[in-house]
């Protein structure tokens, strides 16, 4: 059905959301700021520096390093989701093309995503250091459409959050919720595409 499968990371390929929730908490706490876990869960799917603005936090480009080094200290927390890998093996022998479109920047990717030796199975990458705009506007979509010549009614995007639904809505391509990475279908009632595990991408795709 699909020709081009392009994927979000966190929560997605990766289960970080106890890395990215205790190293943002520990940063915050840190700089006086005390939050339960719960009321940072909106921080998952978004670039951290929207998250950090919308803490209020006014020293940007002293915390958003310092949180990008702490989230390194929780890497034991960080997994690859359960048969995702043996499923992107599978679609980078098929003639599927395959991109990724994170709101990780390219060090944060290089640091927390390339250790586990996937990055070679995608195509393309659009990262939060590649586009002046990010999720939940199309920009970054657009840009790996772009990237992989690929056809927007030829192109499904998986991902877990509100944001990466709405970046696939306004680029006018096809949704897939990853239900292992969301826990949830609450807010996603008008997705066409509910992936309750890895391998039922292989059958969106017909392999």
């Amino acid at each position: 059905m699909f020709k081009y499968v392009i994927f979000d990371v966190d929560g997605t390929i990766l289960d970080t959301e106890k890395a990215i929730l205790k190293s943002l908490q520990k940063v915050l706490k840190e700089e006086g700021k005390d939050y339960q876990l719960e009321d940072l869960r909106f921080a998952l799917g978004i670039p951290g520096i929207e998250t950090l603005k919308k803490l209020n936090v006014t020293d940007l480009e002293r915390v958003h390093p310092k949180w990008s080094e702490t989230v390194l200290e929780f890497s034991y927390e960080v997994s690859v989701f359960q048969d995702l890998e043996n499923v992107i093996k599978t679609l980078s022998e098929s003639p599927v093309r395959t991109g990724i479109v994170t709101s990780k920047t390219k060090q944060e990717l290089i640091d927390e995503f390339e250790p586990f030796g996937l990055s070679s199975f995608f195509e393309y990458t659009i990262c939060a250091s590649d586009t002046e705009k990010h999720k939940p506007h199309p920009e970054p979509l657009l840009a790996c459409l772009d990237g992989l010549n690929a056809n927007q009614d030829e192109t499904i995007y998986i991902g877990d959050s509100i944001y990466d639904m709405q970046c696939a809505k306004s680029a006018g391509v096809k949704f897939a919720l990853a239900l292992w990475g969301s826990k949830t279908t609450e807010g996603f009632e008008s997705v066409e595409f509910v992936l309750k595990e890895p391998k039922a991408i292989l059958d969106l795709i017909k392999i």
